[in-house]
């Protein structure tokens, strides 16, 4: 509430930013430049996982993040498509550009892993395809199909870069990599918001660069500054407050034992003897 609400009422419901004319049609700036860099500040706070930068921390299930990402893409028809709020031309023009960025991004991802590491993965598709699908939600509804193939591509260059690259050199673990899916691929949305948002698309707007104006580009600056500093600052201290009241870490220990264990008392594969969870049991 504290860092979501206000963020969304600077941007839709009549804040300063909303009058100044920011353009965000499916949350942009909104959900992803502010989840990502609560993402960002919560890792850095709490610290890296204990095998982190010492021995490869593999994908649990490689098929389940497959199945995960085609119902999220599925989703994400509903979630850009349907800010429109309507069964419009608008909502359909949001559609195809939410396949199209995301398929993009997924491509570009392939490609830097292929060029880079010699080997495309489906771990690094599906990460493309988030970038893509984070960059594209700020201006679903106010962009073509071919910018949104531009927009796209350049999304899943700029997000596979912070995180193979700028995770390692800043040294956060950011586990799901929400800042450097969501929140570059937000901030490169709503820099492309200023450059490739038009009124030939979308009447109710006024475009950006495309269409002859540099003060949306500047707007859209403004925004992604004044959500990413308000977002980092209260999540800092949101659980700076936490930590003096419960710990906001596992243990050593509990992280040895896993945390489905050490906090739920079952794990899902038997990784702990069977006796332990006996113990577990009756306690």
């Amino acid at each position: 509430l504290l860092v979501y609400a206000p963020a969304a009422h600077w941007v839709w419901g009549g804040g300063w930013l909303m009058t100044k004319g920011v353009l965000d049609f499916a949350g942009g700036t909104v959900v992803h430049i502010n989840a990502g860099v609560s993402a960002l500040v919560a890792a850095m706070v709490l610290g890296s996982r204990k095998d982190y930068g010492r021995q490869a921390i593999l994908p649990h299930n490689v098929p389940f993040v497959l199945l995960g990402a085609g119902l999220l893409w599925f989703g994400w028809f509903g979630f850009n498509a349907g800010s429109a709020l309507s069964i419009n031309g608008i909502a359909m023009n949001a559609f195809i550009t939410t396949t199209v960025s995301g398929a993009a991004a997924g491509f570009s991802w392939l490609m830097c892993e292929w060029v880079l590491h010699k080997r495309p993965t489906a771990l690094g598709l599906v990460s493309g395809i988030i970038a893509g699908l984070g960059s594209i939600a700020q201006i679903a509804g106010y962009v073509g199909a071919f910018s949104a193939l531009l927009i796209g591509f350049v999304g899943g260059i700029l997000c596979f870069f912070a995180v193979t690259e700028l995770k390692k050199r800043i040294g956060y673990d950011d586990a799901l990599d929400a800042f450097g899916c969501h929140g570059v691929g937000g901030i490169w949305g709503g820099i492309s918001a200023g450059i490739f948002a038009t009124s030939t698309i979308n009447p109710d707007i006024t475009g950006g660069l495309v269409d002859g104006n540099a003060t949306l580009l500047i707007v859209e600056l403004i925004s992604i500054l004044a959500v990413t500093a308000y977002s980092a600052i209260i999540s800092f201290v949101i659980l700076k407050l936490i930590s003096l009241v419960m710990p906001v870490r596992a243990s050593e220990e509990e992280e040895e034992d896993g945390l489905d264990y050490s906090l739920h008392g079952e794990t899902a594969y038997g990784s702990v003897s069977a006796a332990g969870l006996a113990v577990g049991a009756h306690d």
